[in-house]
């Protein structure tokens, strides 16, 4: 919660007074971030701000999980935010233990957001007045920069506290982007591969070479023995005769079939043209003839 101001008793000297109120400020300042972990990101872009914070809060999932990626784009943003408009470290400081403040409230504390709203005017009390009461321990913000935090809050925090608001306290289910599938292939018996494609293949070579499957080679390669029974009753065997399987297109090159499809090709649209023509003349002598009717009409 906000620190209030210890209320100023006698310390003996003025001196002494605005000393501890500067500690107090200064205390107030560093509660997230130290001084030397500031100076240190002033110094660096946007990229290694986020390595720095990522770091800090132990961000080790960022890249898959909501929450941590959320909280990281949160701090960096307010921390890049500041900084352009040229915040003193101090002043920084003091706004990342702000941004600090209100988002433990609504995540240890569940806050509502009227009461989140109420805590944020307690700590900006007092800015701007000299010799204030009533303080939230901020008084190095000027008028002019209290007021970009609240417009800053406001649209970057409160604006969507009910998204903030799910994050941290309803579960998620995990969403299942992927699932396992085992597909059998189908495969010859007695090779470990399929047979090639017909259309990655010229035609001569896959009728050659690899329209049979490995069975059928293997069983014309065995030699078929027959039996026969000879006069004197003796069985002898013999080599049975080879069947001979003639593929119809053996002998027929690429360029044969590309020159018979051609000349079919061509036959077929010279007779289109020449009924298209044997129309066309049919109905431009039906015109004539009307054409002929009405001038003599």
């Amino acid at each position: 919660m906000a620190t209030k101001a210890a209320p100023g008793p006698e310390r003996g000297s003025i001196a002494s007074v605005v000393q501890d109120e500067i500690k107090e400020e200064e205390a107030m300042a560093w509660r997230f971030l130290s001084p030397a972990e500031v100076s240190v990101m002033l110094e660096q872009n946007v990229t290694g701000v986020e390595k720095s914070l990522e770091e800090f809060l132990n961000l080790k999932h960022r890249l898959t999980s909501l929450k941590e990626a959320a909280l990281l784009d949160y701090y960096v943003s307010g921390f890049w935010w500041a900084k352009g408009l040229e915040f003193s470290s101090v002043q920084i400081g003091g706004l990342m233990s702000l941004l600090n403040l209100l988002l433990d409230n609504l995540e240890t504390y569940q806050m509502t957001l009227e009461e989140n709203i109420q805590e944020l005017a307690c700590t900006m009390a007092g800015i701007g007045l000299s010799n204030s009461e009533i303080s939230g321990g901020f008084e190095f913000f000027t008028v002019d920069q209290a007021k970009a935090i609240i417009n800053y809050m406001k649209s970057g925090l409160f604006q969507h506290y009910t998204l903030y608001k799910y994050l941290f306290h309803s579960p998620r289910e995990e969403l299942v982007t992927g699932d396992e599938k085992v597909v059998e292939l189908v495969k010859y018996e007695q090779t470990p591969f399929p047979a090639c494609l017909e259309e990655g293949l010229p035609s001569d070579i896959y009728f050659k070479f690899a329209a049979l499957t490995p069975g059928e080679e293997e069983e014309e390669e065995e030699e078929v023995l027959v039996v026969t029974k000879e006069p004197g009753g003796i069985f002898a065997e013999e080599p049975a005769k080879e069947q001979v399987t003639v593929d119809p297109l053996m002998g027929y090159t690429v360029e044969d079939v590309r020159s018979v499809l051609g000349q079919i090709t061509n036959d077929l649209i010279s007779n289109l043209q020449s009924e298209i023509c044997e129309k066309l003349q049919i109905q431009e002598e039906t015109y004539s003839a009307k054409i002929e009717k009405m001038k003599k009409a």
